[in-house]
């Protein structure tokens, strides 16, 4: 079978363009053939589209396929463990049609959610995180940077689940500051464009003991200045600089100060093991149940020729939540 998939055409060294993928055709022979129906978009990709990938796996070269999580449908299979009309996910990437030997592919339950695109969402990274890494429980007063993001949105929820006692998120406009406490049920929200620190002080008068950062630069100082003593940051990313050339992406944090001031910095990767995934889906379902959780969720209908400019409007915040791509 023919598959047509994204590609990518040159690495990335500033900002990202449509210049920078192509479509291509390629061979889908395997034990197990799927039919590609969900793709997720997350702003990790930009980092392995770099020839100066900063995470610990190969970059994408170019001329090869792009992408990673995918949800789809078995259309045949030559192993007892999957059949036709299963639904499964793979690491398989931007393409209408993947195929390769059924371990390769993890079956789900159609049931388990209101569609497959939940399976997507950046719940891993984000209760990781905030269980694992941050330990937030009773009485944390916790911050949340790029709240309105994939993994922010999912990450404040997860702190107020978990006992937190104020829960305060930052996004890129006041209307979207206003979703986080409308929609979202955090305590308090602010648009980072004015004077986070301000906002901060005034927000949590007696300090933050938690941080959880998925944006760096400004709001990582920020959130330095208005610390208890002894917090703790959970540092995820740094999409504030994720976007301009090889030297300023990722800057340092100022280690120093956040000693001086008791503080505990706490980066962590991104990639997760079985018993990450299956802590959070447990805990995702419950909370959906019980009615404790809001999933945020933007779904981009579109052919395999729109994936890449999904994946740019990602970047440039145009979306909310968990963004991910129903293939027309």
């Amino acid at each position: 079978m023919m598959t047509r998939e994204i590609q990518l055409t040159a690495q990335i060294t500033a900002v990202p363009g449509p210049e920078h993928f192509t479509v291509a055709q390629a061979e889908a022979e395997g034990e197990v053939v799927v039919r590609t129906d969900y793709l997720g978009l997350a702003a990790t990709y930009l980092e392995l589209m770099r020839a100066d990938c900063h995470l610990p796996v190969p970059a994408w070269q170019p001329g090869q396929r792009v992408g990673v999580m995918a949800i789809g449908t078995v259309l045949s299979s030559a192993s007892p463990d999957l059949e036709e009309g299963d639904l499964v996910q793979s690491m398989s990437g931007w393409s209408t049609h993947s195929a390769g030997p059924a371990a390769s592919y993890v079956k789900l339950e159609r049931d388990a959610y209101p569609d497959p695109s939940y399976y997507l969402g950046q719940g891993p990274t984000a209760y990781y995180g905030m269980a694992e890494v941050a330990k937030v429980g009773e009485g944390d007063v916790v911050f949340v940077s790029g709240a309105a993001g994939g993994v922010g949105s999912l990450a404040g929820q997860i702190a107020r689940n978990l006992g937190a006692t104020k829960v305060i998120g930052s996004a890129g406009s006041r209307a979207k500051a206003d979703y986080l406490m409308d929609e979202l049920g955090f305590d308090a929200a602010f648009d980072y464009h004015h004077d986070p620190v301000a906002a901060l002080k005034e927000l949590a008068p007696g300090g933050i003991t938690v941080f959880f950062d998925t944006v760096g630069g400004a709001l990582y100082d920020a959130a330095l200045q208005v610390a208890a003593p002894g917090a703790r940051f959970a540092l995820c990313g740094s999409l504030s600089t994720q976007l301009g050339a090889a030297a300023d992406r990722f800057p340092e944090p100022d280690r120093d100060a956040a000693l001086a001031r008791g503080v505990e910095l706490l980066p962590f990767s991104c990639y997760h093991t079985p018993d990450q995934i299956a802590a959070w889906h447990h805990h995702f379902r419950t909370a959906l149940d019980q009615g404790r959780f809001v999933y945020p969720r933007t779904v981009v209908e579109t052919g395999i020729e729109g994936v890449p400019g999904a994946f740019l409007g990602m970047l440039r915040g145009e979306f909310r939540g968990n963004v991910s791509v129903r293939l027309a």
